[in-house]
């Protein structure tokens, strides 16, 4: 029996080789030849442990942004794709990760698209995103989504650089074969709401009176880090460490409670200084990027094959699905965001985590 498998090999004849020739001929195939790698008995994909480390992808950003304009790339974004799935700009087997820089007085411009985007921002003050008539304003760890089929352009008229990460489901909607897009047919949409508006009507525990008949599903975009952090340090005067994932929050939809996108999980876990996690895996392959701090984290297959990520403020990895993870800090706290398709598999039903032995 095939590792990993739960069928044995079957054994070829050259009546076997014939009569698979024949219904190759009709688009058939024997499922008893594809079985193994079809139905295996844990997770198992090409998708690797990976490290991108800010310096060089902000280095190399500003060397694009020397050699083409916003406008015209309609996104000025390195994607970061992982070592086993190269040329299919995928971060993990159904998500998509890349860096975007807007440059000081430059506008990405607006369009819209059927995939869901979040962007967490990793440096710079003062950019903007629009997203259906509303502008909200960028400022460093902050994560804003960009719903599916929503206008959204971006803008910098500060006087630096503005740099975050885009993720995206672009894969799965690949898979779903529903992709849709369309651009305005100006750079910047009309602003029809203040600065502030959503988060007016749905942040605060409250609804408009009509929200049930309202058309569309408005909620919040923008989860401003300077909130999320304190909330993060008034929750550790409980001192309540979790083994493995030190004091972790996922971001919710104000209106449902349910995750803030329907096909992206986000979240947000603070390490205390001196932390020494608990092994941990789960069927989400995620994306981390540290927003304060330092650490190292163990990732490791289930073949024992281990990988050693040391990593530091707006550096980005990724844990491929059921590996472990374990995480260790040194002198100082550290934060970290994250993203997956958790959403997705508990929809499904098929989400499955091991804390080992704690």
């Amino acid at each position: 029996m095939q590792e990993g498998s739960i069928v044995s090999p079957v054994t070829e004849t050259p009546e076997r080789r014939a009569f698979y020739q024949k219904i190759d001929e009709k688009n058939l195939t024997a499922l008893w030849l594809s079985l193994a790698e079809l139905v295996t008995t844990e997770p198992r994909s090409n998708c690797r442990p990976a490290l991108w480390g800010f310096g060089d992808i902000r280095s190399l950003m500003l060397e694009a942004g020397e050699l083409i304009t916003a406008k015209e790339a309609e996104r000025r974004v390195l994607v970061l794709e992982n070592p086993g799935l190269r040329g299919q700009s995928k971060i993990t087997t159904d998500l998509y990760a890349g860096v975007q820089l807007v440059m000081p007085g430059e506008v990405a411009p607006a369009h819209r698209h059927t995939q869901s985007a979040l962007r967490f921002i990793l440096e710079g003050e003062g950019g903007y995103t629009a997203v259906n008539g509303e502008r909200t304003l960028m400022h460093e760890g902050d994560f804003i989504i960009t719903p599916p089929w929503a206008w959204h352009d971006h803008g910098n008229p500060s006087a630096d650089p503005i740099f975050w990460l885009d993720g995206l489901d672009i894969p799965v909607i690949q898979m779903l074969d529903a992709s849709f897009a369309e651009h305005l047919h100006v750079d910047q949409q009309p602003i029809t709401r203040p600065v502030g508006d959503s988060d007016a009507r749905y942040g605060y525990n409250l609804l408009p009176v009509d929200h049930e008949s309202a058309r569309g599903s408005g909620s919040v975009f923008n989860y401003p880090y300077a909130r999320t952090r304190e909330a993060l340090e008034r929750l550790r005067r409980s001192d309540r460490w979790d083994p493995c994932h030190g004091l972790k929050m996922r971001y919710t939809n104000p209106i449902t409670g349910n995750h803030a996108m329907a096909t992206i999980g986000t979240f947000i876990q603070l390490l205390p200084k001196g932390f020494a996690g608990s092994g941990y895996r789960s069927t989400d392959a995620t994306v981390f990027v540290p927003i304060e701090g330092r650490g190292r984290s163990y990732i490791a297959s289930h073949s024992g094959d281990e990988f050693v990520v040391d990593w530091s403020k707006r550096d980005i990895f990724v844990v491929p699905s059921w590996h472990w993870i374990r995480h260790e800090t040194t002198a100082m706290d550290a934060v970290l965001f994250s993203y997956s398709d958790r959403p997705i598999q508990e929809a499904l039903h098929v989400f499955r985590e091991d804390r080992g032995n704690v």
